[in-house]
Formats: structure tokens, sequence, C-alpha cells
């Protein structure tokens, strides 16, 4: 019998077990689902080195964390960022994996950046990439990677792992100010390829922006272009950076409790700039580090003491950015999914100069001291803050326009999220996305999320639950009420010695099945499930 017949029989068996394990947190739903995923399995992803047995490293079985297809016709090459690291390249012909680039030096390691830190879970490690909207003329594509600022070792790459990487004129930048001890700094870096059809990287490597964080969880989460912006365009290469908040917003003291809402700091934002120094010379300012340019038109650029930079605030972590055009207006619309604390989740439409109001609002609530919520109070004003004290202008936060709770029937942390217009017809104009710890699916009409975008906090969008009808290697079909079942049968199928997932943060069940939503430029849908180092495709959907 092949291996691939024999996991396959395996997870099958398995998935038996696990139905019945699964099934009590994932039956009190609102409503019966309706919307049915057809999902098969697409690439089992190599082994992540288990690298803290006291951390939900334990229960991973790859770090992939985003998918991101190489513009260009029949390219074919998809690029997979693994947070322990390695950044591959996926032939989608031959479902071939090959490392582009490996940031991890640490410790003696073949990779290029000696101060990764990548040990203690969730973001950190290489978070993302993301292509230049001209990389098919110009190579150049972007990565967000974490450095522990106190290791004793340079923070300049070492390419003796990757000798086509020229590092002869690679500087670093200072860090940007952030209140509190910091612990961890997020590095955005500028790759320019000189030769976009090999499979490891040869070329440059520029730094543009540090941010520091007080610790190795919430940092900068994703990058995003305007889909709209051509050539010409004022919006034209000009880049949007999610920007969590380290987990300061949920300290005691307000040094760093408050430094989601201070405008001199750069965590908890939305980031607007412009990576290329020698674009929109007329429309923009050098920034402070010489490293990029900030649009005239960002909302704080005449605000004294605030970073320029910033596009919006008051979030805790926004790890996810995505797109949706009006097919109407042809208005992109930013939309942010962002991690809640101890009680929502939430998803939001993103508005210049607009404040979300964490860490003193989560979700539509107050959020007191003790980081509970309560009703909002009857002045539902924050004073804009520069520096630890309050000023005296007030502003009314912005509020989400889907969130569900960390109950039974919800989750406990929102992953990544889109808005469907592919090919499937049933799918489209439907915002698609995820819990990451329970992987459960909804949907929401985009529409209805652009109407109740209306200043009432208590207004939200209907979230409608969605089933996964999967297909197992012996071609056998059955519909679960999420992907737990089926992530956990693969987990022990691979190996995998826990009764449940091992994981933080499961308020509302057992186990972390770590589910990411991701599309291709076709608008092919995949979801990536890291405890069972699983990508699995969507292949149809049905209506039941």
């Amino acid at each position: 019998m092949s291996s691939v017949k024999w996991f396959g029989g395996l997870v099958t068996l398995l998935l038996v077990a696990c139905t019945n394990a699964y099934t009590q947190q994932t039956t009190h739903q609102d409503a019966s689902p309706t919307l049915t995923l057809q999902v098969r399995d697409y690439l089992t992803l190599p082994t992540t080195e288990k690298l803290d047995p006291t951390t939900q490293q334990q229960g991973e079985f790859s770090r992939v964390n985003f998918l991101r297809e190489e513009p260009g016709p029949d390219r074919d090459r998809v690029f997979l960022s693994n947070l322990n690291g390695p950044l591959y390249i996926l032939n989608k012909r031959t479902k071939k994996l090959t490392t582009y680039l490996d940031f991890n030096g640490r410790d003696g390691r073949p990779g290029i950046f000696h101060r990764l830190n990548f040990a203690t879970g969730y973001q950190s490690g290489l978070i993302t990439i993301q292509f230049d909207p001209d990389y098919q003329k110009n190579g150049k594509f972007y990565t967000i990677h974490m450095e522990d600022p106190s290791v004793k070792a340079s923070a300049v790459p070492d390419n003796k792992d990757f000798p086509g990487l020229n590092v002869s004129g690679y500087e670093t930048t200072a860090p940007v100010h952030t209140s509190g001890p910091v612990e961890r700094e997020c590095v955005l870096i500028e790759w320019t390829d000189t030769n976009t059809s090999d499979d490891v990287f040869q070329g440059t490597a520029r730094e543009i922006l540090r941010v520091p964080y007080l610790s190795h969880i919430h940092p900068l989460g994703d990058i995003a272009f305007n889909p709209t912006a051509k050539r010409g365009d004022a919006e034209w290469q000009v880049m949007y950076l999610s920007s969590g908040d380290g987990g300061s917003g949920e300290t005691i003291k307000p040094i760093t409790r408050n430094n989601p809402q201070r405008l001199d700091t750069m965590v908890g934002k939305i980031l607007r700039i412009i990576p290329d120094t020698k674009a929109h010379t007329d429309s923009s300012t050098l920034s402070a580090n010489g490293r990029y340019r900030v649009p005239n038109d960002n909302p704080f650029v005449h605000t004294e003491g605030a970073y320029p930079e910033i596009w919006a605030y008051g979030l805790r972590n926004p790890h996810r950015l995505t797109w949706y055009v009006d097919p109407k207006t042809h208005n992109p619309i930013l939309i942010a999914n962002v991690i809640g604390l101890a009680t929502w989740e939430t998803v939001d439409i993103i508005h210049k100069g607009a404040n979300y109001g964490y860490s003193e609002r989560e979700g539509n609530e107050r959020l007191k001291a003790n980081n509970r919520t309560e009703p909002l109070p009857a002045d539902d004003r924050i004073p804009v803050r520069i520096g630890d004290e309050p000023g005296s202008e007030l502003v009314q936060p912005t509020y989400p326009v889907l969130l569900y709770p960390h109950k039974e029937g919800g989750g406990d942390a929102i992953s990544s999220g889109f808005v469907y217009e592919g090919k499937i017809a049933t799918l489209r104009d439907k915002f698609l996305f995820g819990d990451i710890t329970t992987g459960r699916i909804w949907w929401a009409d985009i529409h209805e999320m652009i109407a109740v975008d209306d200043g009432n906090p208590k207004t939200m969008a209907t979230m409608h639950p969605v089933q996964i009808e999967y297909t197992d290697a012996e071609g056998q079909k059955k519909i679960y009420p999420n992907l737990a079942p089926i992530v956990s049968a693969a987990y022990h199928a691979r190996g995998g010695t826990a009764e449940y997932m091992p994981g933080y943060g499961t308020p509302v069940g057992k186990g972390r099945v770590d589910i990411r939503l991701v599309m291709d430029n076709a608008q092919n849908i995949f979801i990536i499930s890291k405890s069972d180092g699983m990508i699995r495709a969507v292949t149809g959907v049905a209506l039941k």
C-alpha cells in the first residue's frame, strides 16, 4: 500500500473518533447552515521543527502563515511564508516546494537573520510576504519579520547560505518610538529579485521600517496595496500596513495600555506609506529615517507630535487586511480582521483617520481596566492622545460591521477573510471568514456589511455558518460543521499525540485547529491549517 493511501485511510478512521470529540462544541448555532464548502486535501506541508514544548507549537506540524501567488501570466508559482523562517515557492503544476529564502539564522541555523524571533508562537518569525504592484517589471516584494534585539548578533542579513543575496549596501534603520519596555522589533524589508524565474533568491534587500513591540504578540501583521490603483494614479504603489499593539492594550499601566490610542506610537494602527523614495515626490514627504515617503493626504500629517504614517488607529491585532471594490462606484474598501481580547472578535471597515476604540473599547462595548466589557457610556467619546496624558479633543469611536463572542457558537481568534468575486456564482459578494481556534467558517453579505457601517454601534451584519463537505483520499464524502474533526484526524495521522490538538486560547472548545483562509490570483480558495500542516482546496459549493 502506498504511503499516500495509508495516510488517507488512517485519516478516514480517525475522523470517526474526532467527529464525536468536536461535535459538542459546534452544535449550538443560531441557524442551521445552508452553505457548504466542498473541500479536498491539496498539499501536505513539511513538518516544522518543534521549538518549545511549552507553547502552542507543540501542536503545529507546519507554521505556514500566508499564501501569495506570484503576479504574471503563466507563472503558476505560489509563495508560502513559514513563521519558522523558510519562504517557500510552490510550483502549482508539480506541487514541488523549494526554499527560496530562509530567514532563520538563529543559533547557527542556515538562514539569513541571526536575531530572528520565532520560538514563542503566535505570529513571531517570518510573518508575511507581499508583491509590489509593479513586480513583473521591477522584481520587488516586501516581507515582515520579527527580531529579538537582545540577541548579541548583527541585524544585517548573512548571505553565507544564500550567496545570491547581495548585502553590500544593506543598512539597518533606527526603531521608531513605542511607549514602554520593548522586547521585540518588526522589520519591513523591500527585496529586489534580479532574476524572478529562479527558485532561489538573487538580488538585494533594503530595510524600510523597524517598529518595536512590548512582546512577541500582535506584531506588524499584513501588507496591502490598493487593487484599483494604476500607474500614474495617486494610490499607485502606496502601501497599507497593519500593526498590532504588541499586547500593550491589555496591560495595566497607562504608559503602555494607551499605546493603541496614542498617535505618537505606530502600534495598534493601520499605516500608509510609499516604499519608493523616488515616487510621488510632489504629493508626499520623505520619512524621518529617509527610507520611504509619507503621503501628504494622510490624516495626521499636520497633527503636532503624531506619526504622519498613521491612517487609522485604536486596533488590537488587525492581522489580516483585504480589499473589496464596489462594482458600481469602483471605490476600494479596506477591511481588517481584528483579533480581540477576552470578549469579541471583529471585522472593521477601515476609514481615513478613524479611531476604532481599543484599548478603551472592545467590539461594541466599553473595555474596563480589568479587561472585561460593559455597556457603552452615555457620552461615547474618547480623548485624542499624544503622549501619556489625554488631550482636550474628543472623538467618537468607529465600530465593527461584524462581531462574534468568546462563547459557544463563536470562537476566540478571528482568522483571515475576503470577499469572493470568482467563478462560483453562489459565493459572489460573500465575505468568507473563519475562526483560528475552532475551525469554524462563516459568511456575511458584503453589501449588508457596508450598509451597517453607519456609525451606530448596535447595527451589525448577519453571520451565516458554513458547513464543510470533506472528500478524503479514498473518495469518501462527509459533512462536518467545521474543520476541527478533519484537522484533528490528520494531526493524529501525522503522529500527533495529544488527545486534543494542543494550543493556547480555547475558551469555547478543545484544541486549536489554527486555520487561515487564502485565495490565489484566480480566486481559487485554499484553507491552511497549521495544526496538521495541510493545505486544502475548496473545489465547489453546495446549498443544502
